[in-house]
């Protein structure tokens, strides 16, 4: 890469910038200055006109930064390229030729050495025939080997080794075992009795959670429709002097906890129910419980109106009368770039009713209301896959 092909990558971008602007009107003519709806609709129009897509994380890597000191993938270089109404990256180059500056055709190489290169790259060489024999014979000679009998010591002929047969007198024998004395019989069971106290001992020290706890189950239940929520819950468990431990409720399957404490405090929330503080005396309380939470009925229409791409016009003035004027809206970004933007009601009405595939990934995290029944906080975020 040299120093050239960095000017021509400046060059590029202020292309995009005005083909963008001939059609669009961003919040900010300049591109480095863009973010939210505006790379949200550069992303739209830049996979209609060239067929290909950028993601969020690589438009603030190249885009925000002036001048870039590397130059991105050569596939983004040619869609990029070809948005702005060239072949290729190369053709760009081509069309952009500086003083003194030669280009080599050989910098663009043809489909058949492209895919010559794949077809290189997905085969590994094949191993060395002497090597692979040699392999081959190492172990069937280790093979052989071991299917070999073992040899038998024959030595029948030697006098050291057969079994002379005195004749003569025979010897009488004995049982000597009554005479051990009674102290070694105490000690042996002794040592039996203390090794058997010890292995209890442990056991009890290693498994005494389970054999003291208990397992709880509760089943969370919408008090509106009484059936199972079919959504995540963060459930705390609330301690004396400790802090607060988190656990996350699976749709549809009861909260499973166990414990050996006497008593129970958790606070059981989500985006889109109320939260609620649940207190239990876990002596008296039963194994299984269903429990009933309200459901935040602002919260499950600002998603359903997020999701539906159905009657617009209807769907903006729903969204307009749930929304507070003065409400507080925050976009959170998985990037390390841009943590959290803020955004007013308008334009996050025209960001939910604008019919892009972004919005499928669309997340309320949390919502508030006022005392009027209006939402006045708004915390959301468009998860991205960057492998797309």
């Amino acid at each position: 890469m040299s120093d050239l092909d960095l000017l021509h990558f400046e060059q590029l971008k202020n292309e995009v910038q005005t083909q963008y602007l001939e059609n669009y009107t961003p919040s900010d003519d300049d591109i480095s200055k863009w973010k939210g709806i505006d790379i949200i609709y550069f992303q739209e129009d830049l996979r209609k006109r060239a067929k290909g897509n950028i993601s969020e994380k690589s438009f603030y890597t190249y885009f925000k930064t002036s001048p870039v000191t590397k130059l991105p993938r050569i596939d983004m270089l040619n869609i990029l390229s070809a948005y702005a109404g060239y072949m290729s990256w190369y053709d760009f180059k081509k069309n952009h030729l500086f003083a003194n500056e030669i280009l080599s055709e050989t910098d663009e190489p043809d489909g058949e050495q492209i895919g010559e290169l794949e077809r290189i790259a997905e085969k590994s060489p094949p191993a060395d025939p002497q090597e692979k024999n040699s392999e081959t014979r190492a172990a069937e000679t280790k093979k052989s080997t071991e299917h070999l009998p073992e040899k038998s010591d024959l030595q029948i002929s030697t006098t050291d080794n057969q079994q002379i047969n005195k004749p003569g007198s025979s010897f009488s024998t004995y049982d000597t075992t009554e005479q051990k004395p009674t102290f070694f019989i105490l000690k042996k069971y002794l040592w039996l009795g203390i090794s058997a106290i010890l292995a209890v001992s442990v056991g009890l020290l290693g498994f005494k959670d389970e054999l003291f706890s208990r397992k709880f189950y509760y089943s969370f239940i919408d008090a509106d429709r009484n059936s199972k929520i079919n959504a995540e819950l963060q459930v705390q468990i609330l301690k004396d002097n400790e802090s607060p431990i988190l656990y996350v409720a699976k749709p549809n399957e009861p909260f499973v906890y166990t414990t050996k404490s006497k008593k129970l405090t958790m606070v059981v929330s989500s985006p889109y129910y109320r939260t609620d503080t649940i207190y239990r005396n876990l002596e008296t309380a039963p194994e299984a419980e269903n429990i009933e939470l309200k459901p935040n009925d602002y919260a499950i229409m600002l998603f359903y109106y997020s999701k539906s791409l159905k009657d617009l016009k209807k769907k903006r003035e729903s969204l307009n009368y749930l929304i507070s004027d003065n409400a507080l809206i925050y976009q959170v970004y998985d990037n390390e770039t841009y943590g959290v933007e803020t955004m007013d009601k308008q334009r996050y009405i025209n960001l939910v009713t604008l019919p892009s595939t972004s919005l499928e990934n669309l997340q309320v995290i949390e919502t508030k209301d006022d005392k009027a029944g209006k939402i006045n906080m708004i915390k959301f975020k468009i998860a991205t896959d960057e492998k797309k």
